[in-house]
Parts: C-alpha cells; sequence; structure tokens
C-alpha cells in the first residue's frame, strides 16, 4: 500500500507543478494563522462556514502541512487529497455567489487561481511526486 503511496512516474518536470501548488497551500495555511480575519475564521464566518474558529484553524493547519508534503515530493498524492477538497470547497462556497450575482465570466475570472490548485492537485493525485521527490527517493 505504502509504494501505491509513494509511487510516481519519475517526470523531471512534474517539480514545476508540485512547487506551484505547494508553494501556493503553504502560503495560504500561513496567512489563515497571521491574518485570521481575513484569511482564516473572519473569512469562513462572512461566507456562512459554521465553526469558523475552529474551521479556520483546521483548514489551515492542513494546508500548511500538505503544501509543505507536497513542495518536498513527500507522500504527494495522500497530501494532495485534501488540497483538492479544500479547492472543492473553496469554489463551492465562494464562486457560486459570484456567478449568481455577477455571471459565468466573472466566477471564471475569481476562480483561476482556484481552478490552478484544483487542476494541480488533480495532477499531483494521478502524478505522483516527480523524478526530483522524496517519494523517488524511497520508491527505489
Amino acid at each position: 500500500m505504502f509504494q501505491k503511496i509513494i509511487n510516481s512516474d519519475h517526470s523531471k518536470t512534474t517539480i514545476i507543478i508540485r512547487l506551484m501548488v505547494g508553494a501556493v497551500f503553504l502560503s495560504e495555511g500561513i496567512q489563515k494563522f497571521l491574518f485570521p480575519a481575513i484569511r482564516g475564521a473572519g473569512r469562513f464566518e462572512k461566507i456562512g462556514l459554521p465553526s469558523p474558529e475552529f474551521l479556520g484553524a483546521f483548514v489551515g493547519t492542513f494546508e500548511i502541512v500538505c503544501g509543505a508534503l507536497i513542495l518536498l515530493g513527500l507522500l504527494t498524492r495522500l497530501a494532495s487529497i485534501p488540497t483538492l477538497v479544500i479547492m472543492l470547497v473553496a469554489i463551492a462556497t465562494t464562486k457560486s455567489e459570484v456567478l449568481a450575482n455577477d455571471g459565468f465570466w466573472a466566477m471564471m475570472h475569481g476562480s483561476r487561481t482556484d481552478w490552478a490548485m484544483l487542476l494541480g492537485s488533480l495532477f499531483l493525485i494521478i502524478k505522483g511526486g516527480g523524478n526530483w521527490s522524496l517519494d523517488s527517493i524511497f520508491q527505489k
């Protein structure tokens, strides 16, 4: 089972997606703790999510841990699952209002980073950490 989780396609270019996805999630997670009123609990309260204090810390912690794991290429597939879920929830909770109020193109414009992170996470779940990852080292 562990071998399936760390299995990688050994692509040398996967690091580009790992750096993008990992850096964004790590940064966003840290910001949820540095600026809770606008990035963490306050944001979650504004969009109507339950238990915003708990949820802000919970999501921020997952973003930090998973972002760091993705950057290292350690348990990349496993770490990318929560990031995929986070992006699905983010799109569903924040972009549906934009779609309803401002239309399709405004929603697409406002969600471009969300889609990049969603698809980047999906890519890493499918492909793994790539050649330059700790997963690749452990696989050998």
